[in-house]
């Protein structure tokens, strides 16, 4: 009888054993209760301070998708005044960038950048081409003295402004870059002297500036 008890109990142990097993792997597999909050890689941030800059950069820039028709060409109106147009840039290679000029911080950075490249290819012959993305602000007037802090070459960096949703579509069907007002990417699209995207640029990245750079000098020899 003894013996008999003790085989029951170690049964009924044995099955709510498996029954608290079971209502844990299907609780962790379920998702969360309402109201939990979860936190899932989709929104972790990596401590940069514990990894080498290698871990952290990418060095390889993206490439246009080669199948999809767009807007083929563009015209915007330069600080100068006058009429800039895609084929005007043909025959040199020319890097372009969004920006707008109330922008306290990431465009000032992104602009001296530019001026960086354009100290290091002075008189070589590709062009730097800046975009606003607040042309109601950034009229031609605006653009010259804001260009004047970068000492940016009217020959060689143009800066050019026009209607917003225009500008939208450039950036969208030309450049394969979102841009809305005062909205823009940390990327610098470099065109071929034929006028095609080679690749865009994280100017941030150390790695991806120094490959825009080398690449820039292979189109100039080339």
């Amino acid at each position: 009888m003894k013996t008999t008890l003790n085989v029951i109990l170690i049964l009924a142990a044995g099955f709510i054993a498996g029954l608290t097993v079971r209502q844990f792997r299907a609780k962790s597999t379920a998702g969360p209760a309402p109201g939990e909050t979860v936190y899932t890689n989709d929104n972790a941030v990596a401590d940069n301070a514990s990894l080498k800059p290698e871990d952290i950069e990418n060095d390889s820039p993206t490439k246009p998708p080669e199948d999809e028709e767009w807007l083929s060409r563009f015209e915007l109106i330069e600080r100068s005044g006058e009429k800039v147009s895609s084929e005007d840039l043909k025959g040199a290679p020319y890097v372009v960038s969004f920006f707008f000029s109330t922008c306290p911080s990431i465009c000032v950075q992104q602009n001296q950048k530019i001026q960086e490249l354009q100290e290091q290819f002075k008189d070589q012959g590709v062009k730097f081409v800046a975009i606003s993305v607040d042309p109601e602000t950034d009229t031609p007037e605006v653009l010259q003295e804001y260009s004047a802090r970068f000492g940016a070459d009217e020959n060689q960096w143009l800066f050019l402004t026009g209607d917003l949703t225009y500008i939208r579509r450039i950036g969208a069907e030309i450049f394969r870059q979102p841009v809305s007002k005062q909205f823009h990417t940390e990327r610098f699209v470099l065109v071929d002297s034929e006028g095609k995207v080679e690749g865009f640029y994280n100017w941030p990245e150390k790695k991806q500036f120094a490959k825009l750079q080398e690449r820039i000098a292979e189109m100039l020899e080339g």
